[in-house]
């Protein structure tokens, strides 16, 4: 019974459409037939007839308008009210069948066909041109055209301005209009959000400078507080857990080095090895002199130019710097091209993928020889459990443990390297998983075993012209470490809090290091607020040049 009843429900509301439709095509059928019979029963019948509202009949003969001119000239004006009187009673019945809420134009409508008939059925016309036998009064017939014409006038206004509220394909066109011109703003929007957005992210908040330069007038101002110190033995002992973090924010480094501390069970084994640039060199070691790591953990602070040997003649990046296309590509200013196809090249632009403090990570065995294995943690993570356990991994071998980042068809080869080259097609699988930097145990035996630091440099030369991949770091850890990455389970580490809103918050509480990946960076303000207590937490606050500089956390 029950498959009974939805049947019929479904025949009714089907036939219903169906009736609708059809009544709506009979009715603008009849509507022109009913025109094209009038028309033929003025010019041939011996006796038209033309019914009026008020049941009065006005007749005249054929002969009739042969004989005289200005019968002819009556007919076409009394047509021409009847017709539009026709027109603006449809509109009338389509406003109703469409049940709009416009009844005063309904009104109008209706008003104004009421006046065609009422012109007609004036005495005065009546008399002298519908009902009188003799010549017509040409006087007569000029008033009564002047007043014909004159609500002609009208019901073409009116049907003009409510023309668009009844032609469907004028309405279609509009929305067309319409969608066409909002996704060209839609456009628009886009591509002045990503330089809003690229300009947010490479810019130094006024905060995090006000900090450097404080830290740097409290070094100028107390030098003696601030002598360097002796090298300690722990930084060179393998048996300890050794963490490297290359950066040149200072208050996102501290973040970390806290981070790892407060969650750490043992923090007195633990050793940072901090590098920066010579710009940040003072103001980093002024931090840690003044808010020493709490747990009796260590820190070395070192400057990237300290290193001797990474110079030009040895590290591509630094020789493709000196390159003047490579300068010309990465630092000549451009006019703004609203038509460009990719509205991220200015994201492909950004020198800090050439930067060297960005590609020291492929050089971990060079600065530290003495070490066995060093876990590298980028500048935007917060460790949220102890870490030491990473160390026990067994590394199958391989140079680097990572978390793949791949699902589906996304974060494949193929998204990071230019399959098009030969030699990217040779030697690497377009579907192989890529994986992330942030979070990285590499085992630096196995990297001086398998040589890595010259494969690095093998595909860092060849990219010179940016025709195998175009931008990062990550595609030359993919080609470096391409055989020798071993997966870790994902709660390792969860990515993307600084461009995905949509991050479970179960998940990120089961991570042992949450990354702030993208280009909503936590200290800066157009960081995601869902997230930024998650790493506000770890900054240290009683700091008194923190509460200076206002960071607002």
């Amino acid at each position: 019974m029950a498959v009974a009843v939805r049947s019929g429900r479904g025949e009714s509301g089907g036939g219903s459409v169906l009736r609708s439709f059809f009544s709506y095509r009979i009715f603008v059928s009849a509507m022109f037939t009913l025109l094209f019979l009038a028309t033929l029963s003025v010019l041939f019948s011996s006796h038209p007839v033309v019914e009026t509202e008020g049941n009065t009949y006005v007749g005249g003969t054929f002969l009739a308008l042969q004989s005289d001119p200005l019968k002819t000239r009556l007919d076409l004006i009394h047509n021409q009210a009847n017709n539009h009187m026709a027109l603006v009673k449809v509109y009338a019945m389509y406003a109703r069948k469409l049940k709009l809420e416009i009844s005063e134009q309904l009104k109008m409508f209706n008003d104004l066909a009421k006046n065609f008939s009422d012109i007609q059925l004036k005495p005065t016309y009546l008399t002298a041109l519908f009902e009188s036998e003799g010549p017509i009064d040409e006087d007569v017939l000029r008033q009564f055209e002047k007043e014909v014409k004159d609500k002609v006038k009208i019901a073409r206004m009116m049907i003009t301005e409510s023309k668009e509220n009844y032609d469907n394909q004028l309405k279609i066109q509009k929305l067309k209009d319409t969608i066409f011109a909002v996704h060209e703003l839609l456009l628009k929007a886009k591509k002045n959000g990503a330089v809003a957005s690229s300009i947010a992210a490479k810019s130094t908040p006024k905060s995090l400078h006000c900090l450097a330069m404080r830290l740097m007038e409290e070094r100028i101002a107390h030098p003696e507080k601030y002598k360097d110190d002796e090298p300690k033995p722990e930084f060179e002992d393998p048996s300890l857990y050794h963490y490297v973090i290359f950066s040149d924010n200072v208050i996102a480094i501290s973040v970390v080095v806290n981070s790892v501390v407060k969650n750490a069970e043992e923090p007195w084994k633990h050793v940072f090895h901090i590098v920066t640039d010579r710009m940040n060199f003072a103001a980093t070691k002024v931090w840690f002199k003044m808010r020493p790591i709490q747990g009796g953990a260590h820190i070395e602070i070192n400057a990237m130019d300290n290193f001797k040997f990474l110079n030009s003649a040895y590290a591509p990046v630094l020789r493709q710097l000196e390159s003047a296309n490579l300068k010309k590509y990465y630092f000549e200013t451009r006019a703004d091209n609203s038509t460009t196809k990719d509205i991220n090249n200015t994201k492909f632009r950004n020198p800090k993928y050439l930067s060297m403090i960005n590609h020291l990570r492929f050089y971990l065995p060079e600065l530290y020889p003495k070490l066995h294995k060093v876990l590298f943690l980028d500048d935007d993570v917060v460790v949220q459990k102890d870490l030491t356990p990473l160390w026990k991994i067994d590394m199958d071998g391989k140079v680097n443990a990572a978390v793949d980042t791949c699902f589906g068809s996304f974060h494949r080869f193929s998204e990071y390297l230019n399959f098009s080259h030969a030699l990217i097609k040779e030697k690497f699988n377009p579907r192989a998983c890529a994986w992330a930097f942030g979070m990285n145990m590499f085992d630096l035996d196995a990297w001086r075993w398998e040589k890595c630091t010259e494969q690095y440099h093998y595909w860092q030369n060849l990219n010179e012209d940016r025709t195998l991949w175009k931008l990062g770091t990550l595609p030359a850890g993919l080609v470096t470490f391409y055989s020798t990455t071993k997966s870790l389970d994902k709660s390792w580490h969860v990515l993307g809090l600084g461009v995905n809103p949509s991050i479970s918050m179960d998940e990120i509480n089961k991570a042992a290091v949450i990354h702030f990946s993208g280009d909503m960076k936590p200290w800066l303000d157009i960081g995601m607020n869902r997230y930024k207590n998650l790493w506000s937490k770890y900054v240290d606050n009683e700091m008194e040049f923190v509460q200076m500089c206002n960071f607002g956390m």
